[in-house]
């Protein structure tokens, strides 16, 4: 049987794009050029590019009232990886977020799960989610996240809450003491982040030590999807950089 040879040419070129295609998809791809914040959408006072880095920063003259968030502009993602590097000055707060959606009338607000960071590493490669369920899992916990009692109840999301930690949560093991975790964490330097979100499995990674577990079984307040930003927090003045932000949809 002869095969028409634009046909056969145009059967090469869709192969071709779908291999491309599928490259794209099973690879870390950049979203942040290390040079400008196309892509990224935050409030110019707080975030800025310097050095090959995204950087937050806060001043005596520009003390936040509430945490803002500079937002990567490319997608919702739903399963994904996620890589980069962090630095944070000692009295520094921050942390990544994703899977998050904007705050209604509160511009560069992030409600969602975040990969937490800070400058002393109480909470670093804790999940907490900012303006919902507040702490799931701390340092070097494996945890099963439930609902709570009557969740269709007005109101009933913050009477689930006690000292900014959801109560309807088991935890399986501890993965690490925390001990372990901090001396695994460069004070001055660069630390790498790789958070792993795959369904309602939620794995955050602190320079190739996992520190934080959920198994999020909330079919009620977890979040499948959503925007990824990184943060700087009400506090002191303080700095965070970050670079090598790349994203691999799986």
């Amino acid at each position: 049987m002869r095969i028409n040879k634009q046909i056969f040419i145009s059967l090469i070129a869709l192969v071709s794009l779908l291999s491309c295609k599928s490259n794209i998809k099973n690879n870390f791809v950049d979203i942040f050029d290390g040079k400008t914040l196309h892509n990224w959408h935050g409030d110019s006072t707080y975030w800025h590019v310097e050095n090959g880095s995204l950087v937050g920063t806060v001043t005596p003259e520009t003390i936040l009232k509430r945490n803002t968030f500079i937002i990567w502009q490319g997608g919702q993602p739903e399963n994904f990886e996620l890589k980069l590097s962090y630095r944070i000055s000692k009295l520094g707060n921050s942390g990544i977020n994703y899977r998050s959606e904007l705050i209604k009338n509160k511009p560069f607000a992030l409600r969602g799960y975040q990969a937490d960071i800070d400058g002393k590493n109480k909470y670093t490669g804790q999940n907490y989610e900012e303006k919902k369920r507040t702490t799931l899992a701390y340092q070097g916990e494996k945890v099963i996240i439930n609902t709570q009692n009557n969740p269709n109840v007005s109101g009933n999301l913050r009477t689930n809450i006690k000292k900014n930690c959801w109560q309807t949560r088991q935890v399986i093991h501890n993965i690490q003491d925390k001990e372990t975790l901090k001396k695994a964490i460069n004070n001055t330097g660069w630390n790498h982040v790789h958070i792993i979100a795959q369904g309602k499995d939620l794995k955050h990674y602190v320079n190739g030590i996992l520190t934080s577990h959920v198994i999020d079984n909330d079919t009620i307040n977890r979040s499948l999807k959503g925007l990824i930003g990184v943060q700087v927090h009400v506090g002191p003045p303080m700095s965070v950089a970050f670079k090598d932000i790349k994203l691999k949809q799986l």
